[in-house]
């Protein structure tokens, strides 16, 4: 007997648009409602693949590791904070450099993977406030800080690549923060 595929979703987008903010959310609602014991947070797994990762070299052996820990766990409720988007964005950006990921695309479309990508408003008022909010809760951020453009520019990166995925995905505006986008992202996985 077969058992049942977890929801495997990949949480993609530029810097400061609130992916984390959307994730716990959606990490919330799926780890209670499947959790199987109340010792250990078994229902949902969350993994911030970036810190410092993609655009290096360590990028594809990550990713190709994170793929092996997803196969692993398939029968689980997997949320990825980043993955092969933000490798191709961040080597584009940073090392003038165009990766390939379509094995890879072809593996996470057998675990059944989604991509939620986050997008915002390019509204530099908007961005600066983010920033002023990530500098509060993360001040080590300022050594990689840019001007708000260099996350415009990020942003359309990100547009432009998910329109060349296999994968399903689903664009959530992430402009006014709370929101009601946790609701449309259960919709969508059927879990609402």
């Amino acid at each position: 007997m077969t058992k049942k595929i977890g929801h495997h979703l990949i949480f993609e987008g530029a810097e400061l648009v609130g992916k984390s903010w959307l994730m716990a959310q959606v990490y919330d609602f799926l780890e209670n409602k499947y959790n199987k014991n109340k010792v250990v947070l078994d229902g949902c797994h969350w993994f911030n693949s970036d810190v410092g990762i993609f655009g290096t070299n360590w990028g594809r052996p990550c990713i190709t590791k994170y793929l092996e820990i997803l196969e692993i766990m398939k029968e689980k409720n997997i949320l990825f904070e980043k993955f092969h988007l933000s490798d191709i964005v961040y080597n584009r950006l940073h090392q003038k450099k165009e990766l390939n990921y379509q094995r890879v695309e072809q593996k996470l479309k057998k675990l059944q993977t989604k991509i939620i990508l986050c997008k915002i408003s390019e509204d530099e008022n908007i961005i600066k406030k983010r920033i002023a909010d990530r500098l509060k809760l993360c001040p080590h951020y300022e050594r990689i800080l840019r001007n708000p453009k260099w996350y415009i520019k990020q942003q359309r990166e990100y547009l432009k690549e998910i329109k060349k995925t296999n994968l399903p995905y689903l664009i959530i505006n992430m402009t006014k923060i709370p929101n009601n986008n946790a609701e449309k992202v259960l919709k969508w996985i059927g879990e609402l």
